[in-house]
């Protein structure tokens, strides 16, 4: 197939899905596949775009690109704007038609428009075939508000919640802070990659947290802390596969220690028992349901000492750099990091959006 595999943009978690894409480019190539590298913002101008846009797909891999321990700040963000002579459209110049010469586009982002839904209803509009779920699933995950309100309403835990904007004054977050408790959770609203999350333990942290949960996005939750041991599951085609325990060796499952090799434990399958096995493969599925999710996406958990399951959110575009934990959960199946590529990108011609 020609694929083109979309990475990039302008979201925080940029440099995650710039190494995400190029290790599936390199991947979907070994597995005779002729791919196309776009960064969804940059796009390729026309001078750079020849009279065979088709003999771009070529079988060279890409050089594997590293995350590094920090998102790009807002002011990193500009400059690529300021490079592209600040412009306003967030799809670059050629990508639609690139990507509907491809048979498939393989959706490598991460955060922002490329899970909130933006991008995949603009590729349905263009009859676009293309990884993951449909612009309904990825905009009721993506927005952990809603994501949460509907997990309640199909029975499944999750911690209890006050979302708050910039506009919202310190007596509402007080209000919030006091309905919670301490510790708390303040994360974006739409943020992955726990770009922005903070712990706060007491009120003297608290206007830190919601400084940094403000520089990316103007909503934000102030959440339960549910302490724990942390699980995280995928689905693949409807399967689901063995879970993973998340032990970060300092700190939470922040983003350095998501990004960052050998900063977190990572034991899959993780040491549960059959029971509680199969009771967080059914919480799996029916979060998958209950989103509307398509494909596969990973969902992630809190186990307290009483073996409640609590979920956290789902993950629609679940990460593909050398740390993620999807390609580990497929590998304890015998599904190697190429193979599920492949497999990924095979569905998308299956299903109908």
């Amino acid at each position: 197939m020609n694929i083109v595999v979309l990475a990039g943009g302008l979201s925080p978690e940029r440099n995650v899905s710039l190494s995400s894409g190029s290790l599936i480019s390199s991947a979907l190539r070994r597995k005779g596949h002729k791919v196309l590298m776009l960064d969804v913002y940059e796009g390729i101008n026309d001078e750079n775009l020849n009279s065979e846009p088709l003999s771009l797909f070529t079988s060279k891999d890409e050089a594997s690109l590293l995350v590094g321990s920090t998102a790009p700040t807002p002011k990193e963000l500009d400059e690529i704007r300021k490079r592209n002579n600040n412009r306003t459209e967030l799809i670059g110049p050629n990508v639609l038609k690139l990507c509907k010469l491809a048979d498939v586009t393989f959706l490598a982002l991460h955060g922002d428009m490329g899970e909130n839904g933006q991008l995949q209803a603009t590729l349905d509009i263009f009859d676009v075939k293309y990884t993951g779920s449909g612009y309904i699933g990825s905009l009721l995950a993506m927005n952990k508000d809603i994501a949460k309100k509907l997990m309640r309403e199909n029975g499944i835990l999750t911690p209890d919640w006050v979302t708050v904007t910039s506009q919202d004054d310190i007596t509402r977050i007080n209000g919030a802070i006091e309905k919670i408790g301490f510790p708390c959770i303040i994360k974006p609203c739409s943020c992955g990659s726990s770009v922005g999350v903070s712990i706060v333990n007491n009120k003297g942290e608290l206007e830190k947290a919601l400084s940094f949960a403000l520089d990316y996005e103007g909503a934000f939750l102030i959440e339960k802390h549910i302490s724990g041991r942390e699980i995280t599951q995928a689905i693949l085609d409807g399967v689901a596969l063995p879970p993973v325990e998340i032990i970060p060796k300092c700190g939470f499952y922040d983003y350095a220690n998501k990004y960052v090799a050998n900063a977190t434990e990572e034991i899959c399958p993780a040491p549960l028992d059959k029971e509680l096995n199969e009771k967080v493969a059914e919480i799996t599925k029916n979060c998958f349901s209950a989103l509307y999710l398509l494909d596969y996406a990973r969902i992630d958990y809190i186990i307290d000492k009483d073996n409640s399951v609590w979920c956290l959110e789902a993950n629609t575009l679940p990460g593909m750099t050398p740390t993620s934990l999807m390609p580990q959960e497929a590998q304890a199946v015998g599904i190697d990091y190429d193979e599920l590529c492949d497999r990924i990108a095979k569905l998308a011609l299956k299903k109908n959006i």
